[in-house]
């Protein structure tokens, strides 16, 4: 998923690369825990920090009696590799990944409430950790947050006698326009590419007040659905305010053209910031436009750690996930305008320190995140028929209704 290229260039954790061992190190009594994580691979912005290194050194300092056998392999492998361990029995004891429903519903995973005490658990933000709960339990630790935002040029809108971020469809469609006419080539950068589709079109769904899935499961062809993807293709695409392919805009692509003057606006995660500033580049955000008006609920964005109960290494594993996500480590790798902080006490930090301000908006949103539905074992397979068939509903003579029945249709037989 090369979505995750550009998030991640800044992002506040970086890894290192270990040797791979399941054996005891440093006598009987040491614990030796094998931990999964996802390399990246560099594009625009910042390059990673290297921070697992030093939370490992800091971590094995304070615990001598666990090492840290910490492996990396590229983040669009890495779903792949474990889901294959896992099978070959060799699970690891702590994983990085996009899924984790199909582990907690076959009971390989430890709960939240068996590796953090009751203190730590409660400190998750709400949003992320339910987002995380398969059953009501959570098991998905949420890992490499964000939440998007709507960017815009200060100075095209400048150019175009644009005076402010839209707060509506008509004002986003109005602005667009005026972008057009002075000769912006892409004016709202619609992504709908296969490399994260399923984000940009909830962004659009939930400003609607549509969704994905309702309380009985999916439910893709509804009303509001059908009516956000119909304005999209008229208004938009049909229109020319979409660029010449918004079914093969992905988001890494995206934010080059962004920074290149090419897209007037678009939806960007906060390591957009990190790239525009070292360029003095001049962009503005606001919260996402409702259909009438006012601010949509901000899609919540999250890769997920979760520990396998394979190797019966629960209280170790507690013990290390319990100091990733102390005070001071999830502050420090909750910054870097990349990954937002997951607890409320590292988000009142960062929300308390002037250095930190370009965050606060980000971060305000994240209690009111609303999520794919990434706790169902179906979602890998409903995802990528999104990002197979989403783009042509909004291209010209696109069928908004006959795409989203057919969504259903997968889901439907995904979740037998």
């Amino acid at each position: 998923m090369r979505r995750r290229q550009f998030l991640t260039n800044s992002a506040g954790l970086g890894v290192g690369l270990s040797t791979l061992g399941a054996c005891s190190a440093g006598g009987s009594d040491t614990t030796t825990l094998k931990v999964l994580v996802a390399s990246y691979d560099k594009s625009v912005g910042s390059s990673i920090g290297d921070q697992w290194g030093g939370l490992v050194t800091a971590f094995e300092k304070a615990h001598p009696t666990v090492k840290i056998a910490l492996e990396r392999v590229p983040f669009d492998k890495l779903d792949r590799t474990l889901a294959r361990r896992v099978k070959d029995g060799n699970a690891p004891d702590i994983a990085q990944s996009n899924v984790f429903a199909p582990y907690a519903e076959d009971d390989q995973l430890y709960g939240a409430s068996e590796l953090f005490d009751i203190r730590t658990e409660a400190d998750f933000t709400r949003s992320y950790a339910e987002a995380g709960s398969v059953k009501h339990i959570q098991y998905g630790i949420p890992f490499l947050a964000s939440t998007p935002r709507l960017f815009y040029n200060k100075a095209l809108f400048e150019q175009a006698r644009i005076t402010g971020a839209p707060t509506s469809w008509d004002e986003l469609r109005s602005a667009a326009q005026a972008l057009k006419g002075i000769g912006v080539k892409t004016p709202y950068g619609l992504q709908l590419g296969p490399e994260a589709a399923e984000d940009e079109t909830l962004s659009w769904l939930l400003s609607d007040e549509g969704g994905y899935a309702g309380l009985a499961g999916y439910d893709f062809h509804t009303a509001n659905n059908v009516r956000t993807l119909t304005w999209l293709r008229d208004e938009l695409v049909a229109k020319g305010l979409a660029g010449a392919d918004p079914a093969g805009l992905n988001r890494t692509a995206a934010y080059e053209q962004f920074m290149r003057g090419h897209i007037g606006m678009l939806i960007a995660h906060p390591v957009l910031m990190g790239a525009a500033d070292k360029v003095k580049f001049p962009y503005a955000h606001a919260a996402f436009p409702t259909r009438q008006g006012g601010a949509a609920a901000p899609v919540g964005l999250s890769d997920w750690l979760m520990a396998f109960k394979q190797n019966g290494h629960g209280d170790a594993c507690g013990r290390f996930l319990s100091y990733l996500y102390g005070h001071k480590s999830a502050k420090a790798y909750g910054g870097g305008q990349a990954a937002l902080p997951v607890t409320s006490s590292a988000s009142a930090a960062l929300r308390a320190d002037a250095a930190q301000r370009p965050l606060w908006r980000f971060i305000d949103q994240m209690p009111q995140a609303q999520f794919q539905p990434v706790n169902l074992r179906s979602w890998p397979t409903v995802r990528a028929a999104i990002r197979k068939e989403i783009g042509a509903a909004v291209t010209k003579g696109g069928n908004p209704g006959a795409v989203l029945e057919s969504l259903d249709t997968t889901a439907a037989q995904a979740e037998l």
